[in-house]
């Protein structure tokens, strides 16, 4: 999980007192937020107060003096703290939080159990799916996690071609009946399961260039735009996770791109199997958040 945490102190807040009184002065408003995916955690170190309360912004409050609150959705917030002190004044001070969709995959965990929770943006091989089982996606601000499964073994060392419409417009990238519904901009290409403390990263990326109905593409610089997680095979399926950086692709910036891979024997001798269906469109990513 791409866990993001964000501090913010609010070393002074303009206190708005419901009567004033320089015997009696209000609170100082004083507090700190961390925001872990849709929970916030308030530390509230406001002085001269003696009950708080909190309205979270978002239709709901509570009475604690430094509460934990989880938001229900994505979006801007506004928060406000209302200190009042024993002498009935009240102070408050706001701020703004913005809750980012986050993901709970990690690829260091050696582990792929994290992908259990993922529910959404799946697909499940057809009858043209050959070597594919299922594979899975999720994302968050900086990248795009893939989960696969498929029949075979490691030492196969099968080719994986990753169709991509980074736009999600048919204007740019090759219109292509191998998978419809897009025009690609970007091909990339290797051999995906190779051991990656071992061996060079396997894959290149292309991106496409010149008329639409032609196979014409152009390889790029630079191994970043893409590494692997845990590789798992048992009993004949291979499982495998790994993610894509969205800044280090071209186009790879909106809301939404459509993706499709083929999976190709080792030597280029047989096409082994596609994911969605040859002929079919290719899978849409939506990325609102």
């Amino acid at each position: 999980m791409q866990k993001k945490l964000l501090y913010i102190f609010l070393l002074l807040v303009t206190a708005s007192a419901c009567k004033k009184d320089d015997n009696n002065p209000a609170p100082l408003v004083v507090y700190a937020i961390e925001v872990d995916g849709n929970q916030v955690s308030f530390t509230n170190t406001t002085t001269g107060a003696t009950s708080w309360k909190w309205d979270f912004g978002d239709g709901t409050s509570s009475t604690e003096q430094s509460p934990v609150h989880v938001y229900a959705g994505k979006g801007k917030y506004v928060p406000t703290l209302y200190a009042t002190s024993a002498a009935g004044v009240t102070a408050e001070g706001s701020t703004v939080i913005r809750i980012s969709k986050t993901s709970p995959v990690k690829l260091n965990d050696n582990s792929l159990a994290d992908w259990d929770t993922i529910s959404q943006n799946m697909i499940t091989a057809g009858p043209a799916g050959g070597v594919f089982k299922k594979l899975k996606f999720d994302y968050d601000g900086q990248n795009v996690y893939f989960y696969g499964e498929m029949t075979g073994q490691l030492a196969d060392g099968v080719i994986f071609d990753m169709y991509i419409d980074s736009d999600n417009s048919s204007a740019t990238g090759l219109l292509t009946s191998l998978f419809t519904g897009g025009a690609y901009d970007v091909l990339l290409e290797g051999q995906l399961l190779l051991n990656q403390s071992s061996a060079p990263i396997p894959m290149a990326m292309y991106y496409h260039n010149g008329a639409q109905t032609a196979f014409s593409f152009d390889q790029q610089s630079g191994t970043s735009f893409f590494s692997m997680g845990t590789i798992s095979a048992a009993n004949g399926v291979i499982r495998f996770e790994g993610k894509l950086d969205r800044s280090k692709i071209k186009g790879f910036t909106g809301t939404a791109i459509r993706l499709g891979m083929v999976a190709t024997s080792g030597d280029w001798s047989t096409q082994l199997g596609t994911i969605p269906d040859e002929g079919a469109p290719a899978f849409l990513l939506n990325m609102p958040e």
